[in-house]
């Protein structure tokens, strides 16, 4: 009964507090960091208060008393056995709880895991649910986020910068591009006045690739924010500039066009 009640004040408590910090507001970071440290340490302190209240529930037994006795006295072999079996749990409550800690990653963070893109959902003391863009879960061990490399986008803020490719002739002329890009941007509310860039960053044998830097306040945002440009550039090239689409070019040389009408005459005379 005073398990419950211990584990009623600590969820109760977790309550109260982040109830004062909303992590839907656009400038998260501090609410992020509280909710994955409380989430975590509330596992931990529940799992402790729940192992403690069932050990002392079985003391108050003489049979469960007696038990004790003999496996305390026979605890040398078994103990050794049950501490290499252990080892794999305790690491994992340990990454936990390291994880609430240093936080690499926090609840509603951005993370690329697996070459898959989506935000934190849940941490517990074993595993990381991620929410992948469509809709998937990715459940990963939640030591693989202390062993491995992997991209967290959010990790000082939510800000994030897009980019989008554009391809086109080498008549398209750039500074026009640019001008209209910030025409778009500065009509969208889905930018946040900080990054509007648009460069020429390659060139090939038929086409340049030009690319829209942006930034918006957070990832879903800066996804509808990029599909949004990318639809509008292409229109604005197809209405104003259509003969700067991407083109093959073939080159006929005045020698080619001479032999070809010369075999042209000669098959009409053979005729």
């Amino acid at each position: 009964m005073v398990s419950w009640l211990l584990i009623a004040i600590v969820l109760a408590a977790k309550r109260m507090i982040l109830s004062k910090y909303d992590i839907k507001q656009k400038d998260n970071l501090r609410a992020r960091k509280l909710h994955t440290q409380l989430n975590v340490l509330k596992n931990i302190i529940v799992t402790i208060i729940v192992i403690l209240g069932v050990g002392i529930a079985l003391m108050t037994f003489d049979q469960v008393k007696q038990l004790g006795t003999s496996i305390l006295a026979s605890a040398g072999v078994a103990g050794i056995i049950i501490g290499f079996a252990a080892q794999k749990s305790i690491a994992t409550v340990l990454a936990g709880f390291q994880i609430a800690m240093t936080q690499p990653i926090r609840i509603d963070d951005v993370v690329i895991v697996e070459n898959e893109w989506g935000r934190i959902e849940e941490i517990t003391l074993t595993y990381v649910v991620v929410l992948i863009w469509d809709q998937r879960r990715l459940i990963i061990p939640i030591t693989y986020f202390i062993e491995k490399p992997f991209q967290n986008w959010t990790r000082e803020n939510s800000m994030i910068w897009g980019t989008v490719f554009i391809y086109t002739d080498y008549t398209m002329p750039v500074q026009a591009l640019r001008e209209e890009l910030t025409r778009l941007v500065k009509g969208t509310d889905l930018w946040d006045g900080k990054i509007n860039v648009l460069q020429v960053t390659n060139a090939t044998e038929s086409a340049m690739e030009i690319r829209a830097l942006v930034s918006a306040v957070d990832s879903p945002t800066a996804w509808d924010l990029r599909v949004y440009l990318r639809e509008k550039l292409i229109e604005f090239i197809q209405k104003e500039y259509p003969e700067s689409l991407p083109k093959s070019r073939v080159i006929i040389k005045q020698s080619d066009l001479t032999n070809s009408a010369t075999g042209a005459n000669n098959k009409s005379q053979v005729t």
